[in-house]
């Protein structure tokens, strides 16, 4: 073989080689193309092939319901429809039919009570890059009357399907606890929002296979359907009853105070709940998007005051530092605090809220007598470390955390930054902030015997049994964090300190006549951009109920009241006067609601009226009145003698022992004298009269010392005297 044949074979098999190598390139190329395709972007396609033959339609779970601790409603969901419309299956239909946008624009928008050009826009929706919209959503929540006329229009691509709207029955009722949902069902604020994953349930939805014009659904095939898991129930810790008791006197107090706003909560000090908690003004939340106000001002009209806002709290502040005290045995029975009506700490003069002084006192005098001066030095005497350490002890500076959104955590001064006029302001409470809810969860600590306990709203999570149709609780809530701060009997100690606060100190006008209501006003100038507000004051009031035993906390606050008149033992206490009132009244013979104990603790004490020397029937008609039990020894016509004796106090429903004769004389010389501090003295006057005692008085105000104590036999005739003073803080 020559040279050259065989260089040309060389070369021909060199360039099938190199055919031969881009022809696998190639088929490589395509293969890895071809698997990308098949098997990378399957699911892709698949899916824009699913699109393009079936309709997809979410079907709308029904919200659960928000029910207070006795089953009443607050918050439900009604079956109402929406309309969408399928634009790809609409412009068909136009062009089928003949139709133009306006043509259904027209039909839709009489129907709807929307404008034709509003609709007409929707249709006509593109994209930025000019492709037309595949969907939109015409109107939601319409009524089966109209969402029928929508339905007989039978314009394909017009779809109706069910749909679900939030109401609430009692409008305002609760408003900053229940909150409100958006457009979409979803909570914004409040339970709706906490709880909101329960409430909301799981969606369904139904697919369906379409023909080209994707306007008829084709025969005899299977269309998936996914049934919607409808939202569970939650129930609140509050009762509707004592809210609306709360919510009268809020409304009542913005009103007779001119004031900016109103708080009032209510609590069971024993394991966190709330029972009542109400903010003035509020909104509605069946109507929250309010015409003509903008985000910002919507939002404010949506903050829980309660939970979402800080302030100084004021003299309410002087209860921590008191337990303070009591617990580190920085103050005893016998100091002695002189209060001139000022005193000057590091260059700084303090007032106190009686400028004329309060003189020398004790300990329990000057928490009963709100003196500045007096927890100054008690600040003094516990130091800037172990105050601090018990403010944090209490929850102050943190966020307690209640099952609410937007806790405000509140500003505590450390003590490396504490001057030592920092350290006098605080103990009377000044230059540290807190939420309303933080001020009651700590209180609700010295109430219940030491402990702290998260504040909550929720009670249980339940649902109905398809088959059954009974209750199934599926969570109670747990998280109550519970850790004793607190020596017990110390906590004790300061409730019967608090008790003397309303019986004889600035508490005076919460006093309830037969009632054992501990508490502590205060009267704080409001912060306003870095200092103090000129005529700007928050008066507040902490109380609890009965003060040996407390089965019931209450915080009420009013911001902003009348300049004129702005004393929180003026203005709050009496708020709180009523509300507990309220409270007592419904809690205390409601025996389905309360244990015995409960319902025994909060009955009223009443003072034994004197019907000795009385006929049996009229006597035996003013104990009914009294709401008295009795039990009639003999079988005489006057009452000749009775035990306990007048002027004892017991409990309603008590049973008196009465003994009978058939002579009006008796021995009637003897009566106890009753308890009459936090007594007007007219009220007092009309009592002591009834049971053959005199009164006589100096001050003006209410009763707050009384000569004779209570439960000591004396014969008729006696003369108590007693001293009366005015509330200030």
């Amino acid at each position: 073989m020559d040279k050259k044949v065989y260089r040309d074979r060389v070369i021909i098999k060199k360039r099938m080689f190199i055919i031969l190598l881009v022809l696998i390139f190639l088929f490589t190329c395509l293969i890895g193309r071809l698997s990308f395709i098949m098997i990378y972007k399957s699911p892709k396609y698949e899916k824009m092939a699913v699109d393009q033959w079936t309709s997809e339609v979410q079907i709308s779970a029904k919200r659960g319901r928000i029910l207070d601790r006795n089953g009443n409603e607050l918050a439900v969901s009604a079956n109402v429809y929406r309309v969408d419309l399928d634009l790809n299956t609409l412009r068909n239909t136009m062009e089928d039919l003949n139709l133009t946008p306006e043509d259904i624009g027209s039909k839709l928008s009489q129907i709807l009570e929307m404008k034709t050009d509003e609709i007409v826009k929707i249709i006509n929706k593109k994209f930025p890059s000019g492709l037309p919209y595949g969907s939109a959503t015409l109107k939601r929540r319409i009524e089966k009357p109209i969402a029928d006329k929508v339905r007989d229009l039978k314009l394909n691509g017009v779809i109706v399907s069910a749909d679900t709207k939030r109401y609430y029955p009692n409008n305002n009722f609760l408003a900053h606890v229940l909150g409100h949902t958006n457009s979409d069902g979803n909570g914004l604020t409040g339970v709706e929002l906490s709880y909101n994953k329960i409430l909301s349930g799981e969606p369904g939805k139904r697919i369906a296979e379409m023909d080209s014009t994707r306007s008829r659904e084709l025969p005899y095939v299977i269309s998936e359907f996914s049934k919607p898991k409808d939202g569970k129930d939650v129930i609140l810790t509050i009762d509707e009853m004592i809210q609306h008791f709360a919510e009268k006197a809020a409304d009542q107090a913005l009103s007779d105070n001119k004031a900016k706003a109103v708080t009032i909560i209510a609590m069971d000090p024993n394991n966190g709940e709330i029972l009542a908690m109400v903010n003035k003004p509020d909104y509605d939340p069946n109507n929250p998007w309010i015409e003509g106000k903008n985000y910002e001002e919507l939002q404010t009209s949506w903050r829980n005051r309660a939970v979402n806002d800080a302030y100084e709290p004021g003299s309410i502040f002087k209860v921590i530092t008191a337990a303070a005290a009591l617990e580190e045995n920085a103050v005893s029975d016998s100091d002695k605090f002189v209060c001139n009506g000022s005193v000057t700490i590091g260059g700084r003069t303090i007032h106190c809220w009686k400028t004329s002084g309060h003189g020398t006192q004790n300990f329990t005098e000057i928490l009963k007598n709100s003196c500045n001066v007096g927890f100054a030095e008690v600040g003094k005497k516990i130091g800037k470390e172990k105050l601090y350490e018990y403010i944090k002890k209490f929850g102050l500076g943190g966020k307690t955390g209640i099952d609410l959104s937007g806790e405000a955590s509140g500003i505590i001064k450390k003590p490396e930054n504490m001057a030592e006029i920092d350290l006098a302001t605080i103990s009377f409470g000044q230059a540290n902030t807190m939420s309303p809810i933080q001020y009651l969860t700590a209180f609700n600590a010295v109430a219940n015997g030491g402990k702290l306990i998260t504040p909550h709203v929720l009670k249980k999570v339940v649902h109905s049994d398809e088959k059954t149709g009974k209750e199934v609780v599926d969570e109670e809530y747990s998280n109550f964090n519970e850790r004793q701060i607190l020596d017990s009997n110390k906590a004790a100690i300061l409730r019967g300190y608090l008790e003397k606060v309303v019986s004889e100190g600035g508490g005076k006008k919460a006093f309830i006549e037969g009632y054992h209501i501990g508490g502590k006003t205060g009267t704080a100038q409001k912060v306003i951009n870095g200092v103090y507000g000129q005529g700007k004051y928050i008066s507040s009031f902490g109380g609890m109920a009965p003060a040996d035993k407390p089965q019931i906390t209450l915080f009420v606050s009013i911001d902003e009241p009348d300049p004129s008149n702005y004393y929180a033992g003026q203005i709050t206490a009496p708020v709180a006067q009523q509300v507990f009132n309220d409270i007592f009244n419904y809690l205390a013979f409601k025996a389905d609601a309360t244990s015995d104990e409960v319902a025994e603790s909060l009955k009223k004490d009443v003072v034994i009226p004197e019907i000795r020397g009385m006929k049996k029937a009229d006597a035996l008609k003013i104990l009914k009145e009294y709401n008295l039990d009795y039990q009639v020894e003999q079988n005489g016509e006057y009452i000749a003698d009775i035990n306990p004796k007048p002027g004892y106090t017991v409990k309603e429903g008590s049973k008196i022992l009465l003994y009978t004769g058939n002579s009006s004389n008796y021995n009637n010389k003897v009566v106890v004298v009753p308890s009459i501090t936090g007594y007007s003295i007219e009220r007092a006057s009309e009592l002591l009269n009834s049971l053959g005692l005199k009164v006589q008085y100096e001050g003006y105000g209410l009763i707050y010392d009384q000569s004779v104590e209570e439960g000591k036999e004396v014969s008729k005739g006696t003369t108590v005297f007693v001293r009366l003073e005015e509330v200030g803080d």
